[in-house]
């Protein structure tokens, strides 16, 4: 069972596609008509989805079967396939481009996912990431008030300097990155979401739909009583402003694959 057949209940009620962060995926990705592209850990098919309804022909990845489930739902015309990036049952070289959105750090193995991405993909492909880097973690407030859970989610994961020594070995070269930081109105509620809105995360549905809080949840009362007190005595704004800083709270990142004759 993976972490989101656990979390996966309920998921679509605070996990759902955001705009704005689908418009950058598909300005990246740049699919063209005729052409198949994968989004692999699709989870319950939200952006997916929309990328269908826009005329591209993408197939849906995800190990979790509850997930899925929620996907087939959404659109029948697309094809969800229950696997894990480590071991997709697809052929060599079948599609133009894919996307990975939030779940690279959930790879059992990535040296082993990248090589199968790799696989199935034809030579000058895009694979478009929306990840973060660990210094980007590392000034997340949420660090305050929940620091185990946030230790253990950084080391946890793979870094993001390991994760391009292992691109590159599968033959994917970085053509750009793009810093994310979490706008207004966001819709896809994932880890830092909350950072311009702390109320979030007294919201039991928000916290079900993120990872970190699901696997640690042993400080979340603490913490959340924590943040309360410090947002009721205004406290809570200055420790905010001490994790000002320009590295982006999350990452786009554009790969091309340029394969090597023994992948």
């Amino acid at each position: 069972m993976t972490i989101y057949d656990k979390i996966g209940v309920n998921y679509n009620s605070t996990r759902k596609a955001d705009p704005v962060i689908f418009e950058k995926l598909f300005d990246l990705l740049s699919p063209s008509e005729g052409m198949r592209y994968l989004d692999i850990g699709c989870g319950t098919g939200n952006y997916t989805t929309i990328f269908a309804e826009r005329g591209v022909n993408i197939t849906g990845v995800d190990p979790s079967e509850l997930m899925l489930d929620e996907a087939r739902g959404k659109r029948t015309s697309v094809q969800w396939i229950n696997a894990a990036a480590e071991q997709m049952p697809l052929k060599d070289g079948i599609f133009d481009g894919a996307l990975a959105t939030f779940t690279i750090h959930h790879w059992n193995d990535m040296d082993k996912g990248l090589t199968e991405v790799a696989r199935v993909l034809r030579n000058d492909a895009r694979l478009v990431l929306l990840t973060f880097t660990p210094a980007q973690e590392r000034g997340y407030w949420l660090n305050h008030y929940f620091p185990n859970m946030m230790l253990n989610s950084i080391k946890r994961k793979n870094t993001y300097e390991r994760m391009l020594q292992s691109a590159a070995a599968c033959g994917f070269s970085l053509q750009r990155t793009e810093k994310y930081f979490v706008h207004d109105g966001l819709q896809d509620i994932f880890c830092y979401a909350g950072k311009n809105n702390p109320e979030l995360y007294f919201n039991q549905s928000v916290r079900s739909g993120i990872s970190s809080f699901a696997l640690w949840p042993n400080e979340t009362n603490e913490g959340l009583k924590r943040l309360r007190e410090d947002m009721e005595s205004g406290a809570f704004d200055v420790i905010r402003k001490q994790y000002d800083n320009d590295l982006g709270d999350y990452i786009f990142v554009v790969l091309k694959l340029s394969k090597h004759e023994t992948i």
